[in-house]
């Protein structure tokens, strides 16, 4: 009896961790709980049901948590693995562009996992040998942005369903393991530290997939590996040979080198400029061009023509045509070299030569790349913008993108000049405008240009912007997402305040991790908590930039780590909840009282705009409707604009 009593005393201390295992809602709780900026989970509710409530980040599958994707919510703190270990559906994991650092959790023994995206935290050190061996269900593998170093386990080898694979901007050393590895169709390792000859299965990948890695050799690399030095290449500066270079890359290399070193210079006595100004608004605004102030992590592009009159009457004569032309490039180069291929003649035809003699003036960076402005000898200005990280397709498929680009006709589409192909990166030219970015005006000065957005004004503004994005949505209606990038400093004022659209199109252009880092329409509620876009995460942008026009708010939504700037989505929906709707509008508005119940019907549309469920959110022919057709917006816009002319000739010369 006493040996029966003992066997089952064993047996109870056994049995607590069947019995008493947690439930996936005690185990997302659990979860929450180890992070800090728990409140970014504010959803995750005690008693209530992870599917059916909702909760922010929970993917799930007929009742069972599938998923778990919370996406630049600015998290940190540990990662219960354990918490996760329980949840026995979880196969997807993305805490992409939080605030996560220290050694990589041990995903690995989470479950069947076919998802693992850490791209833009702070996790660092090496990854452990072994760690793929236990997860080789794993179809995507992000850990790009982070600050990971030693050599890339050997275990990745056995990932036989591997689809996407993205190690870049990390510290990684040594060689690149022999992956053979069928289903592979995404690999970066750019931007690390990486050595040796590149594996003969992965030379099928372009040069981008390699790029920044001194020590590589071989495909498709212009390197080629000499003698038993093929792993270490940085012993001996001997040991790699460049392939030759034709004589036209050669000139090609030489113009664009010479270009972006001017740009270095301009930049540099810039920045020794700049580093003498106040510092009082450096941590929320930097001086950019000497002129506009911008958050840092906003991407500024001008551009435009010095008559804003002829631009206006080209662009509505030619609003609805799509003739566009297959012009060939520029002829100013060396040996005949085509150095730009033109897009869009209206303004003349010119070369990159022509832009090496040009004045130049740096005008900012963002995620989509930096800008410069160039003012040639013709007295034409121009904005040329290196575009980084668009490397999706190669040089014909990029070509019918510009050329796309090129036939675009609208009053409100900024349509680009020119174009240079690069395989390390790409230069776009287009038109600069002079009043600059809605951002500047809105944000930048809160001097003259900001007094001049009166009511109509931005009530115009907005309709341009509804209409523009009527007609990419038209135009490019097959893509996921025919903006993309819609925010207010790529919104360009022309001198009678209409607003054209700018870096608009670039999806289908740059890889996902790139796009996820760069795009603004990767900021959607859709994106954030189920890695999904759609057209509906433009409507998302323009909402936003309806709410930053009617409240004068710069948003936070722009900023990538959530420090700055004001939630409008929220503060517009709690406000209107609790019938605080007069706090919403931009002091500067406040004097038309007329005009009270126009400026909270819009509100409202952008409220509309930026529902959180993108199923109940507007869709953007809808959007644009009830912007349209909103009761006495053009009587309101015309009649106060009148008042400031002292004839009608005089005002309809401006604004017809």
């Amino acid at each position: 009896m006493a040996a029966v009593r003992v066997l089952l005393f064993f047996l109870l201390l056994l049995l607590p961790p069947l019995s008493f295992s947690l439930s996936e809602y005690e185990a997302l709780i659990k979860l929450k709980q180890s992070f800090t900026r728990a409140d970014r989970l504010s959803s995750w509710l005690p008693d209530s049901s992870p599917c059916s409530a909702k909760w922010v980040g929970i993917i799930c599958f007929n009742g069972t948590v599938t998923g778990l994707h919370l996406t630049g919510l600015d998290i940190s703190g540990t990662i219960d693995i354990e918490a996760l270990n329980a949840l026995h559906g979880l196969r997807t994991i993305s805490l992409v562009n939080n605030s996560f650092s220290g050694p990589i959790p041990d995903f690995h023994r989470v479950g069947a996992l076919k998802s693992l995206l850490l791209t833009g935290n702070q996790f660092s050190g090496e990854i452990p040998k072994d760690f793929f061996t236990h997860i080789t269900s794993l179809k995507k593998f992000w850990i790009s942005y982070n600050q990971f170093n030693g050599t890339i386990p050997e275990s990745v080898t056995q990932l036989s369903h591997l689809i996407e694979l993205h190690l870049e901007h990390n510290h990684f050393s040594g060689p690149i393991p022999p992956m053979k590895i069928p289903t592979l169709k995404q690999l970066d390792l750019s931007n690390n530290k990486l050595e040796g000859e590149i594996p003969e299965s992965l030379s099928i990948f372009s040069v981008d997939s390699f790029k920044g890695n001194e020590g590589l050799c071989g495909k498709p690399l212009d390197k080629v590996c000499i003698g038993n030095n093929k792993t270490n290449n940085n012993t001996n500066t001997n040991t790699n040979v460049p392939n030759e270079v034709p004589p036209e890359e050669k000139s090609s290399n030489f113009v664009v080198v010479v270009v972006l070193g001017i740009a270095a210079l301009v930049f540099i006595a810039f920045a020794f400029f700049t580093c003498k100004q106040s510092s009082e608004e450096e941590d929320h605004f930097g001086m950019l061009g000497g002129r506009e102030k911008v958050p840092d992590s906003v991407s500024v592009v001008e551009v435009h023509v010095p008559s804003s009159t002829s631009h206006r009457s080209n662009s509505r004569a030619s609003e609805t045509s799509r003739k566009g032309s297959s012009r060939k490039g520029s002829t100013h180069g060396k040996n005949g070299m085509s150095d730009l291929v033109m897009l869009n003649d209206d303004r003349g035809a010119f070369g990159l030569q022509d832009l090496m003699k040009a004045a130049a003036e740096v005008l900012g960076n963002g995620g989509l790349g930096s800008a410069y402005k160039a003012v040639m000898a013709t007295g034409l200005s121009v904005v040329v913008k290196r575009l980084r990280e668009m490397n999706r397709l190669q040089r014909e498929g990029f070509d019918a993108e510009m050329r796309r680009f090129g036939r675009l006709r609208h009053r409100n589409i900024l349509t680009p000049l020119a174009y240079h192909f690069r395989r390390e990166e790409k230069l776009l030219v287009s038109e600069y405008i002079p009043k600059g970015s809605l951002l500047y005006v809105l944000h930048g000065d809160r001097g003259i240009s900001h007094a001049e957005l009166n009511w109509p004004i931005r009530l115009k503004i907005i309709q341009g912007m509804a209409r523009g994005m009527g007609f990419l949505h038209t135009e490019f209606s097959s893509y996921e997402l025919p903006h993309g990038n819609l925010k207010s400093s790529n919104v360009l004022l022309g001198d009678d305040y209409e607003p054209l659209l700018s870096d608009y199109g670039f999806h289908p252009l740059i890889n996902t991790p790139n796009a996820v880092q760069s795009m603004f329409a990767y900021k959607s509620p859709e994106f954030t908590q189920y890695q999904e876009v759609s057209p509906k995460s433009d409507v998302y942008c323009l909402g936003i930039v309806i709410l930053e026009i009617l409240t004068g708010k710069f948003p936070s939504q722009y900023l990538s780590n959530g420090k700055g700037g004001i939630d409008v989505v929220q503060w517009v929906l709690t406000s209107m909840y609790e019938r605080r709707e007069d706090e919403l509008i931009d002091p500067e508005l406040l004097s038309y009282t007329n005009s009270r119940n126009q400026i909270l019907q819009l509100l409202r549309i952008g409220a509309a705009c930026t529902e959180s469920n993108s199923e109940q959110r507007l869709d953007m022919r809808e959007a644009i409707r009830r912007i349209e057709e909103e009761k006495g917006v053009e009587e309101a816009i015309f009649c106060e604009l009148a008042r400031s002319f002292k004839t009608r000739e005089s005002f309809e010369d401006q604004f017809w």
